[in-house]
């Protein structure tokens, strides 16, 4: 299906220093990022909360996207501090947004895989997904029902030894999109890919949790997989209130004998998984899934006084 929609009204984004309208935020197809895939990103959410709209632990995000431009090597010539302050200006700028992409790259037209013109462009989109890009589509948000997940089985997840997992770059997502897109077209939801040893690893964009028999929590460890926002939440979550947590390596067919499973991402939050390759986890949600959901609902949207440090309140924040 092919569809081409209008640019959101009122919509500007911030690109290197300037706020330009939506449609004007453009970038040659022979650019590097295009053709080399060195794009690099973060995504983070935006919530209203008593005291205004506020960014979801926007600090870790930003330490996230400076180590994804040293993990690449692209010469990001910004700190953290400038960083911030454009993704603040970006969400002020453009009311209503719930969500914001953070971007490098190489906007340059270039031959070699190493560009002559080694400026990378900041840009920053604070917008709505489902009012600026999916219902100018024709699609409406769906709720995240317990989801059918597929285990790849013939893709394996980005390899350390290639390019860190670590590293939110254009380029390690093509494998994963493919795998994805696959899954989709056999009826399910999400897919896992495991590691080079057959392990789980992630989603192409979550993480992933179980819960054994005896209620413990297990993720795999951080190793191998991108270091989730969310993920690292759920988990910062789930010791404060007492829970065993274990960081551990295990293969698919944990999931057999799990008692309930979640994946979790900035867009879904906690994400109840209903089965494992038709195989029915026996509750989704399941209680741990639930509780984890519900607090984390709260902490996000600046009603659970214990972990509201992790808001950075747009009208209040220092730029």
């Amino acid at each position: 299906m092919t569809t081409r929609s209008a640019a959101p009204q009122g919509r500007r984004i911030w690109v290197d220093g300037r706020l330009v309208p939506w449609a004007d935020a453009t970038v040659h197809v022979l650019s590097h990022s295009h053709q080399r895939g060195s794009l690099i990103f973060d995504y983070m959410s935006v919530h209203e909360t008593p005291r205004g709209p506020a960014v979801f632990r926007l600090d870790d995000h930003v330490r996230r996207f400076l180590a994804s431009a040293e993990l690449v090597g692209l010469p990001l010539r910004r700190d953290a501090a400038a960083i911030r302050a454009a993704v603040l200006d970006a969400v002020r700028a453009n009311p209503g947004a719930t969500a914001v992409k953070l971007s490098g790259y190489l906007a340059s037209v270039e031959v070699d895989v190493v560009p002559v013109d080694d400026h990378v462009t900041l840009a920053v989109a604070a917008y709505d997904p489902v009012q600026d890009v999916l219902r100018p589509k024709g699609v409406e948000a769906r709720p995240f029902l317990p989801v059918r997940v597929w285990v790849e089985k013939e893709r394996r997840n980005r390899r350390p030894d290639i390019m860190p997992p670590q590293a939110k770059v254009a380029a390690n997502y093509a494998s994963p999109m493919a795998a994805k897109w696959a899954a989709r077209r056999r009826g399910y939801g999400e897919v896992l890919l495991v590691d080079d040893q057959g392990f789980v690893a992630e989603g192409p964009t979550t993480n992933v949790f179980l819960v054994d028999r005896e209620g413990t929590l297990r993720t795999p460890p951080e190793e191998k997989v991108l270091l989730g926002v969310t993920r690292a939440s759920i988990l910062e979550l789930a010791r404060a209130e007492g829970r065993k947590v274990v960081e551990e390596k295990f293969r698919p067919e944990a999931f057999r004998d799990a008692a309930e499973a979640f994946i979790t991402g900035t867009s879904a939050g906690v994400w109840a998984i209903a089965s494992v390759d038709d195989h029915p986890l026996p509750e989704a949600p399941g209680p741990v899934s639930r509780a984890l959901g519900e607090r984390f609902a709260r902490v996000v949207s600046g009603r659970d006084p214990a972990f509201e440090h992790w808001l950075a309140y747009v009208g209040e924040a220092r730029d």
